[in-house]
């Protein structure tokens, strides 16, 4: 799985993340912070990512245009970038679980 992070969670979170989730990446890293929401809908179906956001815009475009891309809804409230990380590694197995072999088009990670 490759997740794409959003504006709203720091790009210190891919190096921890790599290991687990290689080819992952974040909108600023990509050249894409102000990019609107559909953009980076349109940039995360062309390149397989996954979505992970705190905003449930990424939702509502889920239930509007349907997978691809997947999306993760953090649910996990103000956590420092290193606890994020850790919760995407530690939840690494559900995620799959729920994205591929479930085939769920959102999940919500708290």
């Amino acid at each position: 799985m490759k997740l794409l992070l959003d504006e709203n969670l720091s790009r210190r979170i891919v190096p921890l993340i790599t290991s687990s989730y290689p080819g992952s990446s974040q909108v600023a890293l990509l050249g894409l912070e102000r990019a609107s929401d559909t953009a980076l809908w349109s940039y995360a179906r062309q390149h397989n990512f996954i979505i992970v956001t705190k905003d449930s815009d990424f939702v509502d475009l889920s239930t509007l245009y349907g997978p691809p891309p997947k999306v993760i809804l953090l649910k996990t409230g103000n956590q420092s970038w290193q606890i994020t990380a850790q919760i995407l590694i530690d939840r690494q197995e559900l995620l799959e679980s729920a994205l591929i072999a479930a085939n769920a088009g959102c999940v919500d990670l708290y």
